[in-house]
């Protein structure tokens, strides 16, 4: 069967640094999830605005719709922040499993504030981290710490799906 991986997670917590390594490992493309967004959604963001639900959704199915047509499997950077979200893609895709890029908000703030080349300011975290639930005991997905180096991020999620 076919590996679907959503690399989840707050901004700056890795996912377009260790997916791309997750992705060739496992011979699967990857797709940085914001390439998905549509303009409007990248402008509010620019803008410091936090995304709402109805800008969400539709994203959130692309996503869903993405993992589902790759028939040799894929993995995707999406923050998947709530757990209806991930039920989203879930629905479209459910042997999707959740990699949750998790770390201590001053490593993120750091990071964030380090990007030079991206849309989304690090004044977005506040409601990125509000917003969050953690992956619940019944979802398929396990927790990495984002403070390892990204090659062992992405070793320990080749051999945990694997």
């Amino acid at each position: 069967m076919a590996v679907r991986i959503v690399l989840m997670g707050v901004s700056g917590c890795g996912k377009s640094t260790v997916g791309p390594v997750v992705a060739s490992a496992l011979g699967v493309p990857y797709l940085d999830g914001d390439a998905l967004h549509p303009p409007a959604n990248i402008q509010k963001m620019a803008q410091g605005i936090a995304l709402v639900d109805a800008d969400r959704i539709p994203w959130l199915t692309d996503i869903a719709e993405h993992l589902a047509a790759g028939s040799e499997g894929a993995v995707v950077g999406c923050s998947a922040l709530t757990r209806r979200y991930r039920d989203i893609i879930r629905a479209r895709v459910p042997n999707v499993v959740f990699a949750h890029l998790d770390g201590r908000e001053d490593v993120l703030r750091a990071r964030l504030g380090a990007r030079e080349d991206h849309f989304m300011p690090a004044s977005l975290l506040d409601s990125q981290l509000a917003t969050l639930e953690p992956l619940a005991d019944d979802e398929a997905g396990a927790v990495f710490d984002i403070e390892l180096p990204a090659a062992e991020i992405a070793r320990r999620i080749v051999k945990w799906v694997t």
